[in-house]
């Protein structure tokens, strides 16, 4: 859909580096010392927080990425930087600070939720000597980059002086620079080509209370004023993401998240999303549906995340496809599809699935692990009488695709009157074809336009002609 799938943009991100550190654990009763629950904790875990966690999310996306900051010279330090290295990132621009310690982020996670947060770090700005340093390093590699991301989470890196240098070079050598900003004053980032504050951070900045779409207009146009940006935009979390026009005028990019487990990291990912998306060669309008996209797969995760553009096009497309009477395709609308589907990796299996049963949907679920995309054909009325008898089907072919439908893990049904599938198989060509395992050592149609056969067990005792023989009895 994006067409992003092969690019590889080098970007340098800038800001705060840090460790988000999660404790699982369960609560089953109060402390008797307090009125606080007790945390038996059950596993831990580090992940890359952050400007880390930018990094993070433009390796997944296939970026090549350098990143720029300061940690302190402790383990937190040194777990940082060696998981950094191992993701590719170039952490050549990392400076070490002796006393000031690496920022972590402890979070208590129970039952998928957050109910406790420990932060271990020093905000206070770095000096004017480390700035220079920094800058100094950077002056004369800028033109390396496609893109620079400053991910500011207020923890003292970006102070007013090194963003202003680094965005003035930046738009010197006609560079994008995007920026993730922190605090009531936004003047640090001022000539910077966007920047992606949420509401609250919008109005704070802006002083003005965003209570509908007027109000909205004029934060933006205030923000564009203001800090003299080339795109003016505002995230609105579940709403998405509202930017002004070329006519200054409202856009709001929508955005769906079907289940949301932890905001965590969103931020993050919005802005990865972006940078990677206009080095991509994307307007702004399609890189934020992009960005909405990613961050919708994130916060459908426990804890800082990444999305991938495979996880991408699959939350497009279940989008796409939510109301499950669009799921059922004639061939050519199949086709035409699966040409937008290119990388993922297509199942194909096939049934009469009169009356669906326990057999059914177990056979269909283990199918769609082989995969990315779930393609069932289904015989038509006329082919299976040929195949089962006058008697059958007993519900009628449009009622079966419905049913099959609404169905998770399916995700098309066409409907086809020959014998076999052969025809549409030859036409898909899919990854995997799957049948039943009552066909080992039977010539299986259409297997020949497969990469792979894969033959699945059935659910014991359980089948159509089962539950129609009991019926018989009642």
């Amino acid at each position: 859909m994006f067409g992003l799938e092969d690019k590889n943009p080098h970007i340098l991100v800038i800001g705060d580096l840090m460790i988000d550190h999660y404790v699982w654990a369960k609560c089953e009763r109060i402390s008797p010392e307090a009125p606080v629950q007790i945390a038996e904790v059950k596993d831990e875990s580090n992940r890359l927080g952050g400007a880390c966690n930018v990094g993070n999310n433009l390796v997944s996306l296939g970026a090549k990425v350098s990143m720029c900051g300061v940690i302190g010279n402790d383990d937190t330090g040194k777990w940082l930087v060696k998981n950094l290295d191992s993701l590719g990132i170039d952490i050549q621009n990392i400076f070490i600070q002796n006393h000031r310690p690496t920022t972590k982020k402890t979070r208590v996670i129970v039952s998928n939720q957050q109910v406790l947060r420990v932060d271990k770090e020093d905000k206070s700005a770095i000096s004017e000597e480390i700035s220079k340093e920094i800058f100094a390093t950077l002056e004369h590699k800028i033109s390396n980059y496609d893109c620079i991301i400053l991910s500011d989470y207020n923890k003292g890196v970006l102070n007013s002086f090194l963003t202003q240098k680094i965005i003035k070079l930046a738009r010197s050598e006609n560079k994008l620079i995007l920026c993730d900003p922190k605090g009531n004053d936004f003047e640090k980032y001022k000539g910077a080509t966007l920047l992606t504050p949420n509401k609250n951070e919008a109005q704070i900045a802006t002083k003005t209370a965003i209570t509908d779409d007027n109000t909205l207009t004029n934060a933006l146009k205030s923000l564009k004023k203001d800090c003299n940006l080339s795109i003016s935009l505002i995230t609105l979390s579940e709403d998405g993401i509202a930017l002004l026009d070329k006519k200054n005028k409202l856009t709001k990019i929508p955005t769906i998240a079907k289940e949301v487990y932890d905001v965590t990291g969103a931020g993050d990912t919005v802005i990865a999303a972006l940078g990677f998306a206009l080095s991509g060669g994307l307007d702004i309008y399609k890189a934020c549906e992009f960005a909405n996209a990613a961050a919708a797969v994130v916060v459908g995760k426990v804890g800082s995340a990444v999305a991938t553009h495979a996880e991408i096009a699959q939350h497009l497309h279940s989008c796409a496809y939510s109301d499950s009477s669009d799921k059922i395709l004639s061939k050519t609308s199949l086709l035409t599809t699966l040409q937008s589907l290119k990388n993922k990796k297509i199942i194909f299996t096939n049934g009469c699935f009169d009356i669906l049963h326990r057999g059914h949907i177990s056979y269909l679920q283990k199918a769609k692990k082989m995969g990315d995309i779930l393609i069932v054909a289904l015989n038509s009325d006329a082919s299976v009488k040929r195949l089962k008898g006058k008697a059958r089907p007993i519900n009628p072919q449009d009622d079966r695709a419905y049913i099959l439908s609404a169905l998770e893990c399916v995700d098309f049904i066409v409907i086809f009157d020959e014998d076999t599938p052969e025809d549409i198989i030859s036409l898909i060509s899919p990854d995997v074809l799957v049948k039943g395992k009552d066909y080992e050592g039977k010539q299986i149609a259409g297997s020949k336009y497969a990469k792979e056969t894969r033959l699945i067990d059935f659910v014991d005792g359980i089948s159509t002609t089962n539950i129609l023989n009991k019926a018989k009895l009642i």
